[in-house]
Order: structure tokens, then C-alpha cells, then sequence
């Protein structure tokens, strides 16, 4: 399996997956999320990655920016949203994969913190855990009982520990809609 950054001309290919891994409702939504978050200047500097095994995608990631506020500190910073699999490859840690080489270029970058809404028993196994501890509040508020879903992890510096404040995301992902269950 190789991993490497996607291609404008992959979009289709990209669509089609997530289209697949989060069934016929919710995929038409999340591909349109996805389509939507590749054109949104507000989500530069984005990080898309594919996953292909024998020439074919059979995973996507996007990583697109999100500011801080009611923070003094500038902090640099991604959200990891969204993550597909093709269903008949699930289950064979490609979503690991995609995410750990996404946090690997991230860091190289210099990017501080990523956050993620997830599944709060798959995201702490690539090094997230719940952002709302460390004082980092959502773009909407999220229900006690779904709390440990809003996650976030350290690549780069102290802002962990030094900052919190209120995560803002780009233009399109911050609307209602992508933060309700």
C-alpha cells in the first residue's frame, strides 16, 4: 500500500469513496463536505492524502486549517475531517495509516495542534484525546455525553499546555450542520 498526497484530477475517485464508506445519505453529504472543503480558500493550507493498493484509491483524509480564538497566542493549527475507507478494505488499518501520515507531514510542517470530531474509541489510538480537558472548545458545543468525540493532539511546541480558547474552522466546515450527530 502506498500513501501520498492526492491529485485534482483524484477528486471523482475521492468523492466515490466517501460516497461508499458512509452509505448512500450521509456519503452524498460528506462527499459534498469533502468536494466543498478542496475549493474553500478559508481551509488553506490543506492536506489531502490518498491511500492506493495496486494503483487504486481505497482511502482518503483531508486536514484543512483552523484558527484559535480567545487566545492572545498565534497557534498553528488542523482538523482532521473527513476520513473514508472503502468498505470492503476497512478494518485493515488503513485509516491508522492515512491518519499517522498525515500527523507525520503535519508535523513537519510545524503545525501545533490537530483536532478531530471521531469516534472516541478509534482516534486515541493515533495519539488523540479529548480537547474539551485541555480548555479547547468546539466550533458548536458538543453534548456532555458526546464530549470525548471532540479530540485534539500536540505535534509541535507547548500551545497544549499553554493555550486554550475556541476553534473556528474554515468557512464550510463551520457551519451547524457538520457538528451535530
Amino acid at each position: 500500500m502506498q500513501i501520498r498526497k492526492s491529485t485534482e484530477s483524484e477528486c471523482k475517485e475521492i468523492l466515490n469513496i466517501h460516497n461508499q464508506a458512509f452509505g448512500e445519505k450521509k456519503g452524498q453529504v460528506i462527499s459534498k463536505l469533502v468536494e466543498d472543503l478542496l475549493n474553500d480558500k478559508s481551509a488553506m493550507p490543506i492536506l489531502s492524502l490518498v491511500a492506493l493498493e495496486n494503483e487504486r484509491i481505497i482511502g482518503h483524509i483531508l486536514y484543512t486549517k483552523v484558527t484559535i480564538t480567545q487566545t492572545e497566542l498565534a497557534i498553528s493549527a488542523q482538523i482532521l475531517a473527513p476520513l473514508a475507507i472503502l468498505p470492503e478494505e476497512q478494518k485493515k488499518g488503513i485509516g491508522e495509516k492515512l491518519i499517522n501520515e498525515g500527523i507525520r507531514q503535519l508535523k513537519e510542517l510545524g503545525t501545533e495542534l490537530v483536532f478531530v470530531l471521531g469516534h472516541p474509541s478509534y482516534y486515541p489510538r493515533c495519539g488523540f484525546f479529548p480537547a474539551g480537558e485541555k480548555g479547547f472548545e468546539a466550533p458548536y458545543p458538543i453534548p456532555e455525553e458526546h464530549a470525548a468525540a471532540w479530540m485534539v493532539q500536540s505535534l509541535n511546541g507547548d500551545a497544549l499546555e499553554t493555550a486554550n480558547g475556541k476553534v473556528q474552522c474554515s468557512n464550510i466546515l463551520n457551519e451547524p450542520q457538520h457538528w451535530r450527530e
